[in-house]
């Protein structure tokens, strides 16, 4: 049997070969197999002050931690490239504060750390900053629920920063219910 199938497997492969072959061809000469698709080209960011207490909203990430999650609402920007830029700030139990300027691509739910804030009230940036897949797990769940409920509810940006700071002082609009999964 296993004989039999084996011809048929072959020309399989054989035939598949030249589609592979002129994909690669493509790239190497600088062909996109998707004529309308544009590349990604991400805007200059620049660091908003440090948050204030007064101008921070705060949102459940996650029944498991007894972290306190706050986003800072003058921070909150939609850049023309499609990322929701914020600060974010986390607080432990025992009072350790850290502060982050981050941002979601919602086109492709993923997350990127900018800065991270420092004692002295300054801005430390991050080195090489990366596209990192948001993952709804238990470990860092606040990214998740960041992008579904907030910033990214229908897989792209909120229309604006108003309407994702009134998604956190009053909640996900009726009808619209949080989007849950990956969309890559």
């Amino acid at each position: 049997m296993v004989f039999t199938s084996l011809p048929k497997l072959l020309l399989a492969c054989a035939l598949m070969l030249p589609l592979r072959a002129s994909a690669q061809v493509l790239k190497l000469f600088g062909g996109d197999e998707d004529p309308d698709k544009k590349e990604f080209v991400e805007l200059e960011v620049k660091l908003p002050p440090l948050p204030k207490p007064e101008n921070l909203l705060p949102f459940e990430a996650s029944a498991a931690t007894s972290n306190q999650f706050f986003i800072d609402a003058n921070s909150i920007l939609i850049g023309d490239d499609g990322i929701v830029r914020y600060t974010l700030v986390v607080k432990s139990a025992s009072g350790a504060e850290n502060i982050s300027y981050e941002g979601i691509r919602c086109e492709t739910l993923e997350q990127k750390f900018y800065a991270f804030g420092r004692r002295d009230g300054a801005w430390s940036n991050v080195r090489a900053p990366v596209w990192r897949p948001i993952q709804y797990k238990d470990m860092n769940r606040q990214y998740g629920v960041l992008y579904s409920n907030y910033f990214c509810p229908d897989g792209s940006p909120v229309a604006s920063p108003k309407e994702a700071v009134n998604r956190f002082r009053y909640g996900v609009p009726t009808g619209q219910p949080p989007r849950s999964g990956n969309r890559k």
